[in-house]
C-alpha cells in the first residue's frame, strides 16, 4: 500500500469514528430532552400524551390531597388561567406548598391527569423557574385582554 493510500484510509477511518461519536452524542441528547409546558398549553392539546414533559405553574390553593396509607399525592398546577391534576407518589420537596411555584415532571395520561415522577419546589422567595414565570405571565397578560373585552 502506498504512503497516500495509508493516509486516505486514516483520514476516512478518522471521519467514520467522528460521524459514529456525532450520532451517537446526538441520539443521547435527543432521548433525554424535555420540553416545559403551562397549564394552559396543555389543556390546548399542546403537550404529548404518553412522552415525558415538565409542567409548572402554581400549586392550587385548597387542591393538596394525601392518601392515608401511602405516599401518594393529588393536586393541581394552575397558570391562573388554566389547572391541571397531578399524581405524584413520593415524597415531596420540603418547600411544596399550595400557591407556590412547582414544576413537575412526567406523562400526561389519557384522561388528562398529569402522573408525576419527579417534583421540584422553589428554592426561596425571588426564584422561580423562566418558563413557568414566562407562562403565568402570558396568563395573566390574556385574563386582562379577556376582562377588557
Amino acid at each position: 500500500m502506498k504512503p497516500r493510500h495509508k493516509k486516505l484510509a486514516v483520514i476516512t477511518a478518522g471521519v467514520t469514528a467522528l460521524g459514529f461519536a456525532a450520532v451517537l452524542v446526538l441520539n443521547a441528547f435527543q432521548s433525554n430532552l424535555v420540553f416545559f409546558f403551562s397549564p394552559t398549553q396543555v389543556v390546548a392539546n399542546e403537550a404529548p400524551i404518553g412522552k415525558s414533559f415538565r409542567i409548572g405553574g402554581l400549586v392550587e390553593e385548597g387542591s393538596v390531597q394525601r392518601e392515608d396509607s401511602s405516599t401518594t399525592v393529588r393536586f393541581a398546577v394552575t397558570d391562573t388561567s388554566e389547572v391541571i391534576q397531578v399524581v405524584y407518589t413520593g415524597i415531596l420537596p420540603d418547600l411544596f406548598r399550595e400557591g407556590k411555584g412547582v414544576v413537575a415532571q412526567g406523562k400526561l395520561s389519557e384522561n388528562g391527569v398529569f402522573k408525576a415522577d419527579e417534583v421540584l419546589a422553589k428554592h426561596d422567595e425571588n426564584y422561580m423557574p423562566p418558563e413557568a414565570a414566562l407562562a403565568l405571565e402570558e396568563a395573566a397578560k390574556a385574563q386582562k385582554a379577556f376582562l377588557a373585552e
